[in-house]
């Protein structure tokens, strides 16, 4: 429980720390949105800043970083500046499908890397190895927005085998069709996502599992006449568990970050595409509020991981 408590104390001192950044990296950048309005001549001044007062910007640099804290605080991320809308409903809707494209993703990754990891050091320089090796090569150098307009172009447009963009069909579903249909749109980008992500982690697993195997205690429990099966389960696994756990929480902003460009290249209307429609438009409220809310579901999972560390080895101690 203190363990607990710990971090939710370092997770909360992360987020002000991140919004910091965050506010005073926005408030940095060149232009403002009002910076079009300022050019167009049917624009007054007097309008121009009374849309300022509106949203608070008309006040100096530091109160409006505390008004904005106080919001976050109780969900409130404001008024987007381009649609009228609460920020905060905004997000709401899109952040289902970002989540479930990521936590699809990375319990695939992390099981096809895992099995295919392991094989490979098992059958060290053999075929199996060697043709995992250049799968997972190939996956590594492989670019996510390049993948995915090859999936479009072999899968959608040539093979007339998966929907090309969105997340629904023209038709109108209902009942188990109307799921069963978004998983058919989710394929290719979340197929892609999957392809990206494997590469670093089967060769991190591979040779994990190698330095397992080259180990004094493998050696003895093989000598004991221990089988296969066993060997895997009680010697292999437990001690590969733990560090490939710490890189699945490192890797959680990559997945996250990359939702930004495949979910643009596949029209899903998720976070991602929210976030960079929200940058074309300098759109700050929705900026700040996806930075936050992206920056915490990071951190969170993180926490997750320490906390499934300490209880796969209690007597481990993390910071």
């Amino acid at each position: 429980m203190l363990e607990l408590i710990k971090k939710l104390f370092y997770l909360l001192f992360m987020l002000l720390l991140i919004s910091i950044i965050s506010f005073l990296a926005i408030h940095s950048a060149p232009n403002s949105f009002f910076a079009a309005g300022e050019l167009n001549p049917n624009m007054t001044k007097e309008a121009i800043e009374q849309l300022k007062a509106v949203y608070g910007l008309d006040k100096s640099l530091f109160m409006q970083y505390v008004d904005w804290v106080k919001n976050i605080a109780t969900l409130n991320f404001g008024i987007s500046f381009v649609s009228g809308q609460d920020v905060s409903a905004e997000i709401l809707k899109r952040l289902p499908i970002t989540l479930i494209m990521n936590i699809t993703a990375l319990v695939v990754v992390f099981a096809l890397s895992l099995y295919l990891g392991v094989k490979a050091a098992l059958e060290y320089e053999k075929k199996a190895d060697y043709i995992i090796r250049q799968i997972s090569l190939i996956s590594f150098s492989m670019p996510s927005f390049y993948l995915a307009l090859l999936f479009i172009i072999f899968l959608s447009l040539n093979l007339e085998l998966f929907p090309i963009a969105g997340l629904h069909s023209i038709e109108e579903k209902t009942g188990l069709s109307y799921y069963t249909d978004m998983a058919w749109h989710l394929v290719l980008p979340v197929g892609v996502m999957i392809f990206v992500g494997l590469g670093s982690m089967i060769i991190y697993v591979r040779s994990l599992t190698l330095e397992i195997l080259k180990s004094d205690y493998y050696y003895f429990a093989l000598s004991r006449g221990i089988s296969k099966k066993k060997l895997l389960k009680f010697y292999i696994l437990p001690n590969l568990l733990p560090p490939i756990i710490t890189l699945l929480g490192l890797s959680l902003p990559g997945l996250i970050g990359g939702s930004v460009i495949l979910e643009s290249i596949f029209g899903i209307e998720g976070m991602g595409q929210l976030f960079f429609m929200s940058a074309l438009s300098r759109d700050y409220p929705i900026i700040m509020g996806t930075l936050m809310i992206t920056s915490f579901l990071t951190l969170l999972g993180n926490m997750m991981a320490d906390l499934i560390l300490l209880k796969l080895n209690p007597y481990m101690k993390r910071g």
